[in-house]
């Protein structure tokens, strides 16, 4: 069983591991850009920042004895991910739009507080 505080760890966890996966996607797309050499730091910068806060929640997840098994898409809407715990395995499922509005309110406040 996950309790609400270590669920939000991992609700956070996965939105840092969606966010980076999306930004080295996106960053090779980036290096095609006549102006690369002014985004590919910014880019650098914040996949820096996000992998740093991503590895930190791992092992703080890892301590606990928690542990992401993988995700699998149920339908266009919905993916499941499965949770190993100390206890038992949990599946929890999630509306792939909302992850990915939380994902980009997540990059948008990292953005914002790297330009400030």
């Amino acid at each position: 069983m996950i309790k609400a505080d270590e669920r939000q760890l991992l609700h956070k966890y996965l939105l840092l591991e969606l966010a980076v996966k999306s930004l080295q996607v996106d960053y090779c797309k980036l290096e095609q850009f006549k102006m690369k050499t002014v985004f590919l730091p910014m880019m650098d910068s914040l996949l820096k920042d996000l992998r740093q806060e991503y590895f930190s929640l791992k092992r703080e997840l890892a301590q606990q004895r928690i542990r992401v098994v993988g995700w699998q898409s149920v339908d266009e809407y919905f993916s499941d991910v499965q949770v190993a715990t100390a206890g038992n395995d949990v599946v929890l499922r999630y509306a792939n739009q909302a992850l990915k509005s939380q994902v980009e309110k997540l990059l948008a406040n990292h953005i914002r507080v790297a330009l400030e």
